[in-house]
């Protein structure tokens, strides 16, 4: 009896030492990982204006970049900037490359599967750019044609939520970025280009050549900012200076810099 006793303690002993080594290592020490290493690593597609790109001088510049450096001034860490492939986002994230994806992240209820991400700050769409001078009025319009989009990015999950204009149109080109599936529309190589609606604007904005966005959004949605899975701390510690630069107006300012008005949504 005494050995059953001694065995079934044994056994305790182990199984409870598993499930406290299990809660180790699923410890949130993301925000301590940060600080100790004094630095933050921005995963970004450098070529998606206004949120993170290259100006004249080959410096990374944006939207997101200047949120993301005042965020990191407060939390007294130093900003890094990390040009990622956009189709390999996650895998950078994951194996910590990076330490977050921050540049016109859109959230989705299958990136909320892999990642954790930062309350909204920014409301967008998917939204499709043609010629100015093209017929094309409606979604509809396009059945039979070529649409271009970024790999990897919301506009391709955009196309595939919406199988009746994806089945309508001739084929989808996928690009390395939008500047390049913009670079192909005003040559004539595609029809259309399915993006998101801040840098359409963008875009249209800074382009010689004459384009419009269609009336008929894709689909809307949400920049956030992503981290790895479970990485809640570090995720509230950005939510938090966000928020603070809501309160004393360092996000109205930054975002008015860029857009002309402050489209920020968090903290309001």
């Amino acid at each position: 009896m005494k050995k059953l006793v001694i065995i079934a303690l044994v056994l305790i002993m182990a199984v409870t030492s598993v499930f406290a080594a299990g809660a180790k290592e699923k410890a949130d020490n993301s925000l301590e990982y940060i600080t100790k290493k004094g630095t933050f690593v921005l995963g970004l597609d450098d070529s998606f204006p206004p949120m993170g790109y290259r100006n004249e001088n080959n410096e990374i510049v944006g939207f997101d970049v200047d949120v993301a450096r005042e965020v990191c001034k407060r939390l007294g860490v130093e900003l890094v900037l990390q040009p990622i492939d956009w189709n390999a986002k996650e895998q950078e994230l994951n194996s910590k490359q990076i330490d977050c994806i921050w540049n016109g992240f859109t959230v989705t209820e299958e990136r909320r599967k892999n990642l954790t991400f930062s309350e909204s700050y920014v409301a967008n769409a998917q939204v499709v750019v043609v010629l100015d001078n093209s017929s094309y009025k409606t979604l509809a319009d396009l059945a039979g044609k070529t649409v271009g989009l970024q790999a990897g990015s919301s506009a391709a999950d955009a196309v595939e939520d919406s199988p009746e204009f994806k089945k309508s149109v001739k084929g989808i080109v996928e690009f390395k970025d939008n500047l390049t599936a913009l670079m192909d529309l005003e040559i004539g190589g595609c029809d259309a280009v399915v993006m998101d609606l801040l840098v359409a604007n963008y875009a249209i904005g800074q382009s010689s050549v004459k384009m419009r966005i269609l009336s008929e959004s894709l689909s809307p949605e949400e920049y956030a900012v992503g981290f790895r899975l479970g990485e809640l701390k570090l995720a509230d510690a950005v939510n938090t200076q966000m928020k603070a630069m809501v309160a004393d107006g360092s996000m109205a300012r930054i975002a008015t810099e860029w857009f002309g008005a402050d489209i920020t949504t968090i903290g309001k």
